[in-house]
């Protein structure tokens, strides 16, 4: 009787319960199936997206850098650096390098800088025709109390591969007298 009573209640009883949990199990497997998908399919779209887009940006990037590569040149300096020797603290030094047009482009000298303020470029304002030179004077005025060697540098870029080009100045200041 025992047997018949456990029998009894797995049919009456744990057999319509389970069957009420896997079918509602089911339902959320379909639901979350569904969820998947759709998700899946939302991510596969954004990657796709974002692929066109990564696209775009490389085209113009490579139209830019041709456009960029039409218009360079090549350039040459008479010297790189140049050393005043002795000089005196709060004077003017100055020197010019001449810089030369060895392509085939016109040459844009976009800026002049110097490492220090007591150093000052001027750049040539107009483009340099190719073949044809110009200068790039710099003045080194040292300050007060700035004495002994003193190495500055004066940083050139221009529309040349490499775009930036260093130029070197040095003096050996002295008090003034």
């Amino acid at each position: 009787m025992p047997l018949k009573i456990l029998t009894d209640m797995k049919t009456k009883f744990v057999y319509p319960v389970l069957l009420i949990l896997f079918a509602c199990s089911g339902n959320n497997d379909v639901n979350t199936s569904k969820e998947v998908k759709s998700k899946i399919e939302a991510d596969y779209e954004a990657e796709n997206k974002l692929k066109k887009e990564l696209e775009e940006v490389e085209k113009e990037e490579a139209l830019r850098i041709k456009e960029l590569e039409a218009t360079l040149t090549s350039m040459t300096f008479d010297r790189l650096k140049h050393d005043f020797g002795k000089v005196q603290e709060d004077s003017d030094n100055k020197t010019t390098f001449i810089v030369k047009n060895t392509g085939k482009k016109p040459l844009v000298i976009e800026s002049v800088s110097a490492s220090c303020g007591c150093t000052t470029p001027f750049k040539p304002e107009k483009p340099i025709a190719p073949g044809k030179s110009d200068k790039i004077e710099v003045v080194f005025h040292p300050k007060p109390g700035q004495l002994n060697e003193q190495t500055k540098t004066v940083t050139v870029e221009a529309n040349t591969e490499p775009s930036m080009s260093v130029l070197t100045i040095s003096a050996f200041v002295t008090p003034k007298k």
